[in-house]
């Protein structure tokens, strides 16, 4: 009897560390990974979701408290349940079928489903949304399931003087890789979610750096789409010429299948309309020698402008054996090609003169298209005037009056006047024509290339185009800690760093090709991972039958 005890028991834990070893890693499981194991029935998307929740409920204000979500999903069980069935019954809609996404919480989902759409302010909570966000619709209609939303810089960090991450509703989220270290804004919940694989997949949006730099920060793979390639119906705004919603992944191939299914125009948003036809699918991008025979250029004297990073010598350090590598992978390295406006571009004021006019048209349009707000509040004046109420709610630790600046200067001004449209012109001129164009043109190149922090994002923000943000390094041990906020530091030991490619307007395919290139014969995601106690331990194992 004791035999046969002992022999269930070993045949019991052997079955146990096959079925663990077989099933994804959920630190890294891709899209294609989650996809087979669910054709095959090796699990549900009940199973990953509940398992994607024990994972949250691990890290998030438990442990660690990197505090990335704000809210679950309360329907995700019941549409995953649906999304099962369907399967079963007649097939995938997409490669997205029955995979969550984790949202931003700027981006709308319909309050019927249980969830708020606040930018991380009390001043939109139990708020009414009148649809879907553009992107959620064409993420439901493939079979996508939401998971949940995630913290970021409190109106996509546009209130002023705030540490990267901090809202009021989720508090301060912090990167998983260095204990309090930085997470990089605005979409900070989303990149530190993706990082230890809280979520399958996530979206950020970006205005000027905020799904770059939570991408470059937290080891992932970002694609910030040219304004009018995805849509920003339903995105809580900042401004629509810079604002942009785009993929946070642990890999270019999941980012290039995100991609694929939130592009395409949209009768809501009419930037999206003059986009190139058909939408592309990025995924056929995904070629190793993608970087042969391509003209690579570095503009340096944007990086040598950067007051930012202050050009820190190891990541400059880096960048050098990045280039080399993108000469191994067959490519001409052009550097300098530097973009004539740099200078310029460094001590122009035109972005905060336009997104100032923006944000103050545009959020006063959101307030006034809820079907309800709780708060009272309608405006950006009465939000202004809420935060000052509510102190206990919307004043982070160590609270300076230039932590509302943007707010009050938004507020003050009077409308798209003669300086706001010379602005924004001369934000596509420096952007554009003798900018990221200018550069192209000039040396032939196919794409520029840059590490990624600091103000490698402006003049693609300015211009409103495209940048993929792939894994470029990490901190040393040895690096000085520095503070970056009241609860943060950067940079800090094993922080990760990303290289950014830049090209021209609609420019993604390329890009996405050359970010893979690069990924792929560097594996620089899987040289480190986050800290041990960030890192959840549930697993599909775990969830499985129970």
């Amino acid at each position: 009897m004791k035999v046969l005890t002992w022999l269930f028991a070993t045949c019991a834990l052997s079955v146990g560390v096959v079925a663990r070893n077989a099933l994804p890693d959920l630190y890294e499981a891709s899209i294609v990974e989650l996809q087979a194991g669910l054709d095959a029935g090796d699990f549900t998307s009940v199973d990953l979701v509940k398992a994607y929740f024990a994972r949250i409920a691990e890290v998030n204000l438990k442990g660690p408290q990197l505090r990335a979500i704000l809210e679950n999903n309360p329907s995700a069980l019941t549409e995953a349940a649906a999304l099962d069935q369907e399967r079963k019954k007649s097939g995938k809609r997409s490669a997205l079928h029955g995979i969550p996404v984790l949202l931003k919480d700027n981006i709308a989902t319909v309050a019927s489903e249980g969830m708020n759409t606040t930018a991380g302010s009390f001043s939109l909570l139990k708020s009414v949304v009148p649809d879907d966000a553009g992107v959620v619709k064409r993420l439901r209609a493939a079979g996508a399931i939401i998971l949940g939303k995630a913290n970021l810089s409190e109106f996509a960090h546009f209130r002023g003087n705030l540490a990267s991450g901090w809202s009021g509703r989720g508090g301060q989220c912090t990167n998983a890789y260095f204990p309090h270290a930085d997470p990089c804004g605005s979409s900070s919940g989303s990149g530190v979610a993706s990082s230890i694989g809280l979520t399958a997949v996530s979206l950020g949006t970006e205005t000027d750096g905020s799904i770059t730099c939570p991408s470059s920060n937290n080891n992932l793979a970002g694609i910030k789409p040219t304004v009018g390639l995805t849509s920003r119906a339903g995105v809580i705004p900042i401004s629509e010429h810079q604002d942009t919603v785009g993929p946070i992944t642990r890999s270019i191939a999941d980012a290039a299948v995100v991609l694929s299914i939130i592009a395409g125009p949209d009768p809501n948003d009419n930037f999206t309309l003059a986009q190139p036809t058909p939408v592309p699918d990025f995924t056929k991008a995904l070629n190793k020698n993608a970087l042969k025979g391509k003209r690579i250029g570095v503009p340096r004297r944007v990086f040598l402008n950067d007051t930012i990073t202050g050009n820190d010598p190891f990541v400059n350090q880096v960048f050098e054996q990045a280039l080399d590598t993108i000469r191994a992978l067959g490519a001409t390295v052009v550097d300098p090609a530097d973009l004539p406006s740099a200078d310029e571009i460094a001590v122009s004021g035109n972005e905060t003169t336009v997104l100032d006019v923006d944000f103050k048209i545009q959020l006063d349009a959101w307030y006034a298209s809820l079907k309800s707000n709780p708060s009272g509040v309608r405006s950006l004046a009465d939000l202004i005037a809420f935060n000052d109420a509510n102190p206990a709610l919307e004043e982070p630790p160590r609270f300076e009056d230039q932590s509302e600046h943007r707010l009050i200067e938004s507020e003050a001004t009077t409308g798209m006047n003669a300086t706001y449209f010379q602005a924004l012109a001369f934000n596509k001129d420096l952007g554009r024509t003798r900018g990221i164009d200018a550069a192209l043109q000039q040396f032939k190149l196919d794409a520029l290339v840059l590490p990624a922090p600091g103000f490698t994002t402006v003049p693609a923000a300015i211009a409103g185009y495209p940048i993929v943000t792939v894994p470029l390094g990490f901190y040393p041990d040895n690096v000085t800690i520095a503070l970056a906020g009241p609860e943060t530091v950067y940079p800090a030991p094993g922080v990760p760093f990303g290289l950014s490619f830049l090209g021209t307007a609609f420019s993604e395919f390329d890009l996405v090709g050359f970010a893979f290139a690069y990924e792929q014969k560097t594996q620089t995601r899987l040289a480190r991972k986050a800290f041990a106690e960030a890192i959840p331990t549930t697993q599909l194992i775990d969830i499985i039958g129970k």
